[in-house]
This record gives C-alpha cells, structure tokens and sequence, in this order.
C-alpha cells in the first residue's frame, strides 16, 4: 500500500467502518484494513487508509464531522 496512508485507527470494526463511510461519501476512496489477528481476536486493530493525496483532507473530515464518546 505504497500511495496510501493511515488516516484513522481503532480496536472496533464499527468504527473504522463508519469513519470509511464518511470518507466515501466526501468522495474521497478509503479502504478498510484489519490488522486482527487471525487466530486471537482479542488482539489487533482495524485501520482506514486513504490515498496520499487526499490524507490532509480526509484528516480535516475525521476532525471536523466525526466524534465517537
């Protein structure tokens, strides 16, 4: 994944979900990577990555519109 960066990380899938989501809908093409481990689900996180281009923005999107409490 040479061109794209990390923008969000989070231990819960629903939330990189929704960050992507949001992302998606700024037209803005973000993808979601697990970093879980296979056999222990316990352990691990879940990444959402977006081109490099595009990381100043994404990073303004994810401050700006979304607030997990």
């Amino acid at each position: 994944m040479g061109e794209w960066q990390k923008v969000f990380e989070d231990t819960t899938s629903y939330r990189a979900e929704i960050v992507k989501s949001i992302l998606d809908e700024n037209q803005l093409n973000a993808v979601l990577v697990s970093k879980k481990d296979s056999a222990y689900q316990l352990f691990g996180h879940f990444e959402v990555h977006v081109r490099k281009e595009d990381v100043l923005r994404a990073i303004r999107i994810i401050r700006e519109e979304i607030k997990f409490e």
